[in-house]
């Protein structure tokens, strides 16, 4: 299947490094991440799972979990993540999915044809506290993932769930937003006390309501 934001993440029972998991119950109401791997073992991956780890306190900030999925089983992963601290000095902190079966890999449309008909893509999925699928991307087998820009985007969606904004180009935490255009600039200036700049009738910025 193929998801679409607003579509409900497709729930999950599956094996983990960290135990047998729902997904749904396992995620609870917070934000989470859902990323996946084309196997064990592969260069680019280790240096991204080392990095995740890393940034795992900045993740917890943002109250978003994350787990990573390869196809490979429990066994491998677990031996995977010794060379991962070994080379990365980071220690993976987060759960794994073993998905031989490619069953969740099916249900997430991590297996792209064109690319390879057994292993998964370099999928990310950012999924809300209300379990729709807030964020898609998809990157080659080539190309190592900038998970700053991951942390920039789930700051830019936290964002947005709690205010009537959306974030300009570029955009980092702490910056001017752009005020929703489905709000009047007169009820805009009521609602955001910093002060909001009119720079056309349809683009009017407000520093951070945070």
């Amino acid at each position: 299947m193929s998801l679409h934001l607003g579509d409900i993440a497709p729930n999950f029972t599956a094996e983990t490094t960290q135990g047998t998991i729902d997904f749904h119950a396992w995620k609870g109401d917070a934000w989470a991440v859902l990323f996946s791997h084309p196997k064990d073992f592969t260069p680019v991956c280790t240096t991204e799972l080392g990095m995740v780890a890393k940034l795992m306190p900045e993740f917890q900030k943002r109250g978003t979990k994350v787990i990573g999925l390869s196809v490979d089983r429990i066994a491998s992963h677990l031996t995977w993540e010794k060379d991962i601290a070994e080379v990365t000095g980071n220690a993976v902190n987060f759960p794994m999915i073993a998905d031989p079966e490619r069953t969740v890999s099916n249900l997430y449309d991590m297996i792209h044809p064109n690319a390879s008909d057994t292993m998964t893509v370099r999928s990310v999925f950012i999924i809300g506290p209300d379990n729709k699928v807030k964020l898609t991307l998809t990157y080659p087998a080539s190309t190592g993932r900038n998970f700053d820009e991951i942390l920039r985007v789930i700051d830019g969606l936290q964002l947005s769930a709690k205010f009537p904004v959306s974030t300009p180009a570029n955009w980092a935490k702490g910056g001017d937003v752009i005020v929703a255009t489905s709000m009047a600039t007169s009820d805009a200036r009521a609602a955001f006390p910093k002060g909001v700049t009119e720079l056309k009738p349809y683009l009017r910025t407000t520093p951070s309501p945070e």
